[in-house]
């Protein structure tokens, strides 16, 4: 065939697709077919990490495709830095050959140009000794020429089908957050979208509570290092300079970094994104990748775009979540209420079953509070209850919740902690009530408890707040000022 129509025949098949894998494909087709070339591959420059990395091969030896080059080593490194062709006629003679194929004697390495960048390498190699001449050089250099308009297409084609996957998911986030009013709810389904669209290993959401930043969602195929609602000082690293400075870090190496702050075994690069709304630094999105240089600054405008729809969903999902805990606070202590109690004691039942973390509930009551409203008056009583409330909210943990269950009885329900954890909590807050000065009562105040724990106690929410009352009875059994575990005759050591 002539070697005009060979050039004709190429150029066809390979500017007749748009899509990049394809156009690989018949590049290196073509040359194998039309050339002869037992072992032809192409390196797609990666300017940012500043490596040539093999995209698509054929007949190189096994595991040497997952090679990378600095882009200006081998013969392949040596066509980029001079721009045009590098032809070694005997790689045993040449210092800058790397070897990819062990049958390879003779290299030639062809620059792919763009509107005079450099995108990559036609990288041929023969195993017949000074095997391409002069006019076959020739030929594949106007071949290459080609195969770079073509590769070029099929990268701006995928990019505008990435950019249109990116909207599409920006503007799904959108509707979600319009349509999503509960927080848990929004940040699962974010995560979801997110991961699907930009097509990363792992999507984390990590909020800012007080003085930590609290995993509170994550969605992939990674393995999570910590358990959920795992904890982070704000003031370490990489959040605190993601926070401090409300701008977005590109980690290209995780692998020397401890794995509870990797968040996944498998991360190997990350990109932190601040959740900034009016002003406010609420938390960090997180995206991860199981591989090194994962992450570009080209995709930062959509993924921050990204970011600020997210920070405004979840400030809105706060501000109901607000006014929804206004219906479950009392009036008279401030704390959570009964209705509250009952929500989140299910919640916590089924957290400690679906992640094997205990869970607990204490019963406590005041002793003798109606004979404290009669002495002193119910104005005095009230201000005892909200004391003791003050007392139980500023001991326990931000985990932890202390409701007021009615009348002088309060519920504290206690998460991923054992059952002698829990008695141990117990009787701390029965200290600190006895030794505390109830401003204007004479007398010492004393309150009795009983402790359930999950399973141990009950699996259901009825078995649990029984046996944490039959713990309660017995303490008042034994004397008052006591804690007792349910199912338990005598009271424990605390009892007195």
């Amino acid at each position: 065939m002539p070697k005009l129509a060979v050039l004709f025949d190429a150029g066809q098949a390979v500017l007749s697709t748009f899509d990049l894998d394809e156009v690989l494909q018949r590049i290196l087709a073509i040359a194998r077919d039309y050339f002869h070339l037992p072992n032809v591959a192409i390196l797609l420059l990666d300017k940012e990490a500043q490596q040539l990395r093999v995209r698509s091969q054929i007949g190189w030896d096994p595991g040497k495709d997952a090679i990378s080059l600095g882009w200006h080593e081998g013969i392949t490194g040596a066509s980029v830095l001079k721009r045009q062709p590098v032809y070694t006629p005997d790689v045993s003679e040449d210092p800058r050959y790397i070897c990819a194929a062990q049958s390879t004697r003779s290299e030639l390495a062809i620059p792919l140009m763009a509107r005079d960048e450099v995108v990559g390498v036609l990288d041929c190699q023969s195993d017949r000794l000074d095997y391409f001449d002069r006019e076959t050089i020739e030929l594949l250099t106007l071949f290459s020429t080609q195969a770079s308009i073509a590769l070029q297409n099929a990268r701006l084609y995928s990019l505008e089908r990435q950019r249109a996957r990116q909207l599409e998911a920006i503007n799904t986030i959108a509707q979600q957050s319009t349509a999503v009013m509960e927080l848990e709810d929004l940040l699962v389904r974010v995560c979801a979208v997110i991961q699907k669209a930009f097509q990363v290993s792992h999507v984390s959401l990590l909020l800012r509570e007080e003085g930590d930043l609290v995993m509170r969602a994550h969605q992939g195929t990674l393995t999570p290092c910590i358990p959920p609602g795992g904890r982070f000082p704000v003031n370490q690293e990489p959040w605190a300079c993601v926070i401090s400075s409300s701008g977005t870090i590109i980690e290209k190496d995780l692998s020397g970094m401890p794995e509870p702050l990797r968040l996944f075994r498998e991360s190997a690069s990350r990109m932190s994104i601040p959740l900034i709304s009016f002003g406010q630094t609420l938390g960090v999105l997180t995206l991860h990748s199981s591989e090194r240089n994962a992450f570009r600054e080209s995709e930062l405008q959509s993924l921050e775009s990204v970011a600020d729809i997210c920070a405004n969903s979840i400030q809105n999902a706060h501000y109901i979540e607000r006014v929804k805990q206004l219906a479950y606070l009392d009036g008279l202590t401030g704390i959570f209420n009964r209705r509250f109690f009952e929500l989140r004691i299910l919640e916590e039942i089924d957290r400690a079953r679906r992640y094997g973390t205990g869970m607990a509930v204490i019963m406590a009551d005041i002793d003798q509070f109606k004979q404290l409203n009669d002495e002193f008056g119910h104005l005095l009583g009230d201000e005892v209850l909200r004391q003791v409330s003050s007392l139980f909210h500023q001991q326990l943990r931000k985990i932890d919740v202390v409701c007021r269950y009615g009348g002088e009885e309060f519920a504290i329900l206690l998460t991923q902690i054992t059952t002698h954890q829990a008695v141990a909590i117990a009787d701390k807050l029965r200290r600190l009530v006895e030794s505390f000065q109830f401003p204007g009562v004479p007398r010492t105040i004393t309150i009795s408890a009983g402790v359930a724990a999950f399973p141990a106690h009950g699996k259901t929410r009825d078995e649990i707040v029984r046996a944490a009352d039959s713990g309660l009875y017995a303490a008042k059994q034994a004397g008052r000022n006591c804690v007792c575990l349910a199912n338990i005759a005598l009271a424990t050591s605390s009892c007195q």
